[in-house]
């Protein structure tokens, strides 16, 4: 086949115009992936907020039955017994650990460990993906 002889206005055309119109794709293309990761991050602080008042609401409710509690004074003199550890004349009291931190800090603790061997995988496979490869490409 022959080969078509280009004219050169528009060789001076496409030197011209070539790169103004990648600059214009590669500009909307990054204002386009900008406003979509604001929007994506927008919503969900959205549905953060959301979250938090839906928490708030239900922690004012509880606040306003725990007003109202407060006002007898037999579950005041209960409640300072069972959080503050006031005791009645002749009563002892014995305090025990909270099974909470420590759970908490088992549960950490396993995390670390699943994270470890997520990356530990993750690079084992990639590194037997490689090999796999350099090998295929040895053989050819």
């Amino acid at each position: 086949m022959a080969k078509k002889k280009v004219p050169k206005k528009a060789k001076r055309r496409l030197l011209v115009f070539g790169p103004i119109a990648i600059f214009v794709i590669i500009y909307c293309a990054f204002t386009l992936v900008t406003t979509v990761t604001d929007l994506y991050s927008l919503k969900m602080e959205e549905t953060n907020l959301n979250n938090k008042l839906e928490n708030l609401k239900t922690n004012a409710s509880d606040l306003k039955t725990e007003i109202t509690k407060l006002q007898d004074k037999d579950y005041v003199a209960r409640y300072a017994r069972e959080n503050y550890l006031y005791t009645k004349n002749g009563e002892y009291v014995i305090k025990t650990e909270e099974k909470k931190e420590k759970e908490k800090k088992q549960i950490k603790k396993d995390e670390t460990y699943i994270i470890y061997a997520c990356a530990i995988t993750t690079f084992i496979i990639i590194l037997f993906i490689i090999i796999k490869h350099k090998k295929k490409k040895s053989s050819k």
